[in-house]
């Protein structure tokens, strides 16, 4: 028990002084103001990679000082050279690869939350919000955005950047006089990566377990109560050569963001615009189950961990924002649903009580037999121990009124749950574990789902089980639920090896088998695989893995894996083994080209498969990037089944003008859709999160060339900050 009541500890615990200024600061990159020369600094950056033990070689010096509203930083980033690698002028970049410094504010000093801030030497900004811990990237988003300002200079062999962040951006206690904190950078030039307090190198580069702190010189106010009106205009006029049929279209959406007091946020959308001016990447599904993509939307990213993270978020998750504006109409199709109105009220009432509440009311269709639906969500976290936290939650998706289209089964669906989640003060130890119910009229059976995992995590160790129970008759009508009837176990073993010399950074040996059993076929294994691996990580940042996986498939229902219409399905009631043989390699993402590849073959069912999937990328820095994705599947099924070449081929163009003008081209081809699409998109950011949008839209079917459907669309985004 000792692991759940361990203290704070740090790999090198470090402070400095945050000091108060009166003194007008003007952000030019140049740190002529005679205050900068008083500030507190936190410098001495520790190397995190290509080892964790000695000093970085080259000088990273960040200085802090702040007033009632903001919080100023001047930062001074040196280099052997000017040959920086800087991609892209658009923001919200992403970091390995590149030349860039990040900033990781966790101002409630819980190391759970944090808010990310990044520049690169081309003075381009990124802001992230990073939860869970920072354990993984599937804490960390890209997708929150705040107003601030930078401006940066280069020198010779060294670059300056001097911030301007409103207090309004963070939150935190009132009358606090301490964060946490800690900075990252990449370095190119030196193949080097580093960071102010010293993180051990198995551990994630944006953790929160290991920090230091930043000490005010006298306590933070109360933050006055921001108001952002964010009002947007979509329009867009669609042709429709099936129907041969036009249409168009006006929108007039409103959001409000309200900051309440310093730790709570509240949003409001009126008749929000829900689309999307960039494509989901296309996916190549050859499973019998659904797949999950991320959110992109604005409304729904303020604390977006505190309603993601429950359950199993890849397998039964009991609240998937996605999920909201979607349904199936009389056809069982899905389409988009309009939403009158929503509100979401989310964040901290105290240091240890997170608060999360959603309500959202959906628009009626009544010639597609579409009800008005009520969706609402309510949670509450409390953080225990180090870095654990106790969850519930309670989810409901109810109909408005009485519809003579909808069965009395399909009235409402809710469901009620407890998580419990650890993270050891040092991110040794990991896990979770949980249990949902849910409530549909008609259904009283078999409707629990749990879980169970817990992993330890150490530089020569991973061990890791991960364990899952979802009835029959579970469900969450706003939930992601890839499958039910499941009893599923998968244990990890890994050994790391860190080579003293030579070109490796490390090796290591992975085995991992998961078994999946049906409860109703009385606790039947109907799925295995058996995954074993060896990886290479190289000290120039490219990477090798091969892996070797055996299968096992009991189908239950019949099964087409290669979605041909008509064809002859492979049988239910009948267990089939398969085996196959996979590479990986990445490329060093620093050159101007890079590459991954990642061929696989084996038997497949009652037959064979060959696949090859990669990634080319061609860098003319910092005006155009263009990656080609590539994914080809060969199925040949046994004589009377059907056989495919499964084909996704995905051309992307960016071109940034600046800073504020980017235009970007996708591509997408896929056979197995029947769809050559193009999508074209004009961005001019006029103002600060401000956006105006211009995007061309065209889809084809791919045996034909003849087209589906064409559209030209705007849509203007204006933050104003009251």
């Amino acid at each position: 028990m000792f692991l759940f009541f361990i203290c704070f500890v740090s790999y090198s615990q470090r402070q400095f002084t945050v000091k108060y200024t009166h003194e007008k600061i003007e952000l030019d990159g140049e740190l002529s103001e005679s205050v900068w020369e008083q500030a507190g600094v936190a410098d001495g950056f520790w190397q995190f990679f290509p080892t964790d033990s000695i000093k970085s070689g080259l000088k990273t010096s960040i200085k802090f000082l702040y007033d009632d509203k903001n919080l100023y930083i001047a930062i001074q980033v040196f280099s052997s050279g000017n040959d920086y690698v800087v991609p892209s002028l658009q923001r919200d970049f992403r970091a390995g690869g590149s030349d860039n410094l990040s900033l990781v504010f966790d101002t409630f000093n819980d190391g759970t939350t944090a808010f990310l801030f990044g520049i690169n030497p081309y003075g381009v900004q990124r802001e992230a919000l990073i939860s869970n811990g920072g354990a993984d990237t599937s804490g960390f988003s890209t997708a929150w955005d705040v107003k601030w300002k930078a401006e940066t200079k280069r020198y010779e062999k060294y670059y300056v950047t001097e911030m301007e962040i409103p207090l309004t951006s963070f939150k935190f206690k009132e009358g606090e006089t301490k964060w946490r904190f800690n900075s990252y950078r990449f370095d190119t030039q030196n193949n080097e990566t580093s960071t102010w307090a010293n993180i051990p190198q198995n551990q994630s580069i944006f953790g929160l377990a290991y920090m230091g702190d930043m000490i005010f010189e006298k306590p933070l106010g109360k933050s006055r109560t921001p108001l952002a009106i964010i009002p947007s205009l979509t329009s867009y006029v669609v042709r429709d050569y099936e129907t041969n049929k036009t249409s168009s279209d006006v929108k007039l959406s409103t959001d409000v963001k309200i900051s309440l007091g310093n730790s709570m946020n509240f949003d409001l959308t009126i008749n929000p615009d829900f689309s999307q001016v960039e494509n989901d990447n296309l996916v190549t599904n050859t499973t019998r189950f659904e797949i999950s993509l991320p959110e992109r939307r604005q409304f729904f990213i303020d604390n977006s961990d505190l309603f993601a993270n429950f359950g199993n978020t890849r397998e039964a998750n009991p609240f998937f924002s996605r999920r909201v504006g979607i349904t199936r109409n009389k056809d069982d199709e899905n389409v988009q649903n309009d939403i009158i109105a929503g509100v979401r009220l989310s964040g901290k009432i105290n240091k240890n009580l997170r608060l999360g509440f959603l309500n959202v009311q959906t628009e009626e269709d009544l010639p597609n037999e579409i009800p008005s639906n009520n969706n609402s969500v309510l949670i509450l976290q409390k953080k225990v121990f180090a870095r654990s936290s106790v969850g519930i939650i309670f989810v409901n998706r109810e109909t408005f009124k009485d519809y003579d289209f909808v069965e009395a089964s399909e009235r409402y669906n809710r469901v009620v749950g407890i998580d419990y989640d650890l993270a050891s003060a040092d991110n040794t130890w990991v896990g979770k574990t949980y249990l949902h119910k849910s409530f549909t009229p008609q259904t009283d059976h078999d409707d629990y789902s749990g879980g169970f995992n817990l992993g330890y995590n150490t530089r020569k160790y991973n061990f890791n089980i991960f364990s899952r129970y979802v009835g029959t008759d579970f469900n969450s009508d706003l939930g992601f639920i890839r499958r039910t009837d499941v009893l599923a176990v998968n244990p990890t073993a890994e050994r790391v090896f860190w080579p003293v010399s030579g070109k490796i950074n490390n090796h290591s040996i992975r085995f991992s088998p998961s078994y999946i059993f049906s409860p109703d076929l009385g606790y039947k294994n109907t799925d295995f695989d058996i995954r074993s691996s060896y990886r290479i990580e190289f000290l120039n940042q490219s990477n090798f893995r091969v892996q070797l996986t055996n299968n096992y498939t009991f189908l239950t229902d019949s099964f087409d894996p290669t979605g041909t219409d008509g064809a002859t399905e492979l049988p239910a009631n009948r267990g089939y083994r398969y085996d196959s043989f996979e590479v990986d390699f990445q490329s060093d993402r620093r050159k101007k080209f890079s590459f991954s590849i990642n061929p696989e073959i084996g038997t497949f069912f009652n037959g064979e498969q060959y696949s090859i999937d990669g990634n080319i990328q061609l860098r003319l820095q910092p005006k155009f990037l263009s990656t080609l994705r590539l994914d080809y599947r060969r199925i040949e099924l046994a004589d009377g089944f059907p056989s495919a070449s499964i084909w996704t081929i995905e051309p992307r163009f960016e071109v940034t003008f600046n800073k504020f003008v980017f235009w970007t081209t996708l591509v997408q081809y896929s056979n197995r859709n029947d769809n050559l699409g193009v999508n074209s998109r004009l961005q001019w950011r006029f103002s600060q999160l401000s956006d105006f949008f211009l995007v061309y839209n065209d889809n084809y079917f791919t045996q034909t060339i003849e087209p589906k459907n064409r559209s030209i669309s705007f849509k203007l985004t204006y933050w104003l900050n009251i």
